[in-house]
């Protein structure tokens, strides 16, 4: 019996953890919001994508450089050369033979220059293309936040059936408990055989086992919210048992899969990734067509240096410095061959593009079919809601007629153990089926691209 007490105290201990502070949905939700590393890397992505569109603009603004452009020049001549008599610097007429000459000359070249492309289709397709790309994953962040809601609404339900399995399992065990002990004391009296000790010992002991699975259940589901939030979680609050079980609005199927075309944001990325490809077909056709560029630089080049005389020994120094000047050009390239690269690029960029468009209708036949399971699993859900419960009312009855039936002898401890086991798996089956039905709602509204955060603040007002 110590074991068994020891087992109940861990029980209630997990039942109600951190009883300092109680979570709800919306507090979880606030908390995964602002620690979620996948929805934090999502936005990383899109805003990492939006700067293509800056950069594409770029290319078709001016592009100013300045440049400064140090050189150093050493020339020599090895034959006799006639130069100036330096010692007759008034006679213009005196000259002397050298044995080479050497000159070595600086020049600092200071520049400034504007590019402008005038005229390039390519460069207009590829912004074209940075926009839906762009676009595409502005929707795919959105799609990101979406899947934010359903995934914590999923781990705290998942949380709430891990803990109502551990109750059922714990309070079976407590009864399989009581019905051991009945039935060693009927033994004793000669009023049981051994075989119902046995069997009532057998039931115990599974029931044990399925007590401690249930318990490693509910900390492998706190440890999955706490994943998403970096929050340690508290106690979680239940759901109501009044549990509205409406029908989709509209009721309607097919109403739904048009809104979900319209307007599922992981369907609208992928037709904007589309629209990217086609344009980049025509970046890659633009290879094709002439370019137009204009520049205009201005700057200075002043040179100076000296000369050495050979078999003289002195030195002509000499230097220039003229003004600063500006130039404009206009230049046409025409391609002509390129040894097939461009045709090449053009082949490729179509072939991305029909595997865009496979990616998109891949896209589609999921987001309509997922929208005709998740509308037909709302349907049968609340259907399911309320058969289970009617199935724990009758298993309870039965469950207590049985009991009264072994009392009396009119039944085996066998039944006994056998209604109670019905017993469990229908109070499972009605708490995992009220959880289902609340999460199907969500994944309905996801996969038609329409759910909100004022859908978790609906959810969280059925909590208590």
């Amino acid at each position: 019996m110590i074991r068994i007490r020891s087992l109940s105290l861990a029980v209630l201990l997990a039942i109600g953890a951190s009883a300092a502070h109680a979570d709800d949905l919306m507090q979880v939700y606030q908390e995964a919001r602002a620690a979620d590393p996948t929805l934090a890397g999502a936005e990383a992505t899109k805003l990492a994508t939006d700067e293509n569109v800056d950069q594409s603009r770029a290319q078709l603004l001016p592009l100013i450089a300045a440049s400064l452009d140090f050189t150093r020049a050493r020339a020599g001549d090895n034959g006799v050369s006639l130069v100036p008599d330096p010692t007759k610097p008034g006679n213009p007429n005196a000259t002397i033979p050298v044995d080479g000459i050497t000159k070595t000359t600086y020049t600092r070249a200071t520049t400034a220059t504007l590019n402008q492309s005038v005229l390039d289709i390519s460069k207009w397709t590829a912004l074209k293309a940075s926009r839906y790309t762009a676009q595409a994953g502005a929707a795919t962040y959105d799609a990101a936040q979406q899947a934010l809601l359903v995934r914590v609404a999923s781990a705290y339900f998942n949380v709430l059936s891990a803990l109502d399995a551990l109750k059922f399992a714990d309070a079976n065990e407590k009864a399989l408990g009581r019905q051991l002990e009945q039935a060693q004391q009927r033994f004793e009296v000669g009023l049981a055989a051994i075989t119902d000790v046995n069997d009532a010992k057998a039931q115990h002991d599974q029931a044990i086992a399925s007590v401690i699975s249930n318990q490693n259940n509910v900390d492998q589901t706190r440890e999955a919210v706490r994943q998403i939030t970096n929050q340690e979680p508290g106690e979680f609050k239940k759901l109501r048992e009044s549990l509205p079980l409406d029908h989709p609005t509209p009721d309607d199927p097919k109403a739904w899969v048009d809104v979900a075309l319209k307007q599922n944001p992981a369907l609208h990325s992928a037709a904007l990734q589309v629209e990217a490809a086609n344009a980049n077909i025509n970046t890659a056709r633009a290879g094709h067509l002439p370019t137009i560029g204009a520049q205009l630089s201005y700057g200075r080049s002043p040179s100076w240096g000296d000369s050495s005389l050979g078999g003289v020994g002195e030195f002509h120094n000499f230097s220039g410095d003229p003004k600063w000047g500006s130039s404009i050009s206009l230049v046409l390239n025409v391609p002509i061959f390129s040894g097939g690269a461009t045709q090449s690029r053009v082949r490729q960029a179509i072939y991305n593009r029909d595997f865009a468009q496979d990616q998109f209708e891949v896209n589609r036949r999921l987001v309509e079919a997922t929208t005709r399971n998740n509308f037909r699993s709302v349907i049968a859900g609340a259907s399911e809601v309320e058969a289970t419960r009617a199935a724990v009312v009758s298993a309870q009855s039965s469950v207590e007629a049985t009991k009264a039936g072994y009392e009396v002898g009119t039944r085996t401890i066998v039944d006994v153990l056998i209604s109670q086991q019905t017993l469990l798996q229908a109070q499972s089956s009605y708490s995992a089926a009220r959880h289902t039905f609340v999460l199907n709602g969500l994944l309905l509204k996801q996969a038609a691209g329409v759910i909100e955060v004022k859908d978790i603040e609906a959810i969280n007002a059925l909590l208590e």
